[in-house]
């Protein structure tokens, strides 16, 4: 009689887990569908994987550094401005590092930012003073 009992105790179980992982997997299913119909709908949108979903104005409040502007970003004061911030609020020194999270994920919104623009620029120059390819030299 009582291995009748946990028999169906198991099937029991072993069914609502299965129910359970299923109904799971159809929401995570629907929610990739939902992301990528946003993501073709506007491809300029910010993604939670990319950026955190951070916006280009609070990076630049976060930093305190003005918004980029095409190709005319300080790129300097970015990064200097990075660099004390991030080493300021070092969990080892006392800081926190939620804050130095945030500081990291302002500075990869800025780059994302200002990429295009610097690969943009990066090939007018190349094309402007000519095509000169890096030969490697094996040792």
């Amino acid at each position: 009689m009582a291995h009748r009992i946990i028999t169906q105790i198991v099937v029991t179980g072993s069914r609502v887990l299965g129910r359970a992982f299923t109904e799971a997997y159809k929401q995570a299913q629907a929610s990739s569908n939902y992301a990528r119909a946003q993501a073709k709908l506007n491809p300029n949108a910010p993604t939670a994987r990319g950026s955190g979903g951070m916006s280009l104005d609070e990076a630049c409040k976060i930093l305190n550094v003005k918004p980029p502007q095409g190709v005319q970003t300080n790129v300097e004061e970015v990064m200097e401005r990075f660099k004390k911030l991030f080493d300021a609020n070092d969990p080892q020194k006392g800081g926190s590092f939620y804050l130095q999270s945030k500081i990291l994920r302002a500075r990869e919104r800025i780059e994302a930012e200002i990429r295009p623009a610097m690969e943009k620029a990066a090939q007018e120059a190349e094309i402007k003073e000519g095509f000169k390819p890096k030969v490697y030299k094996d040792r």
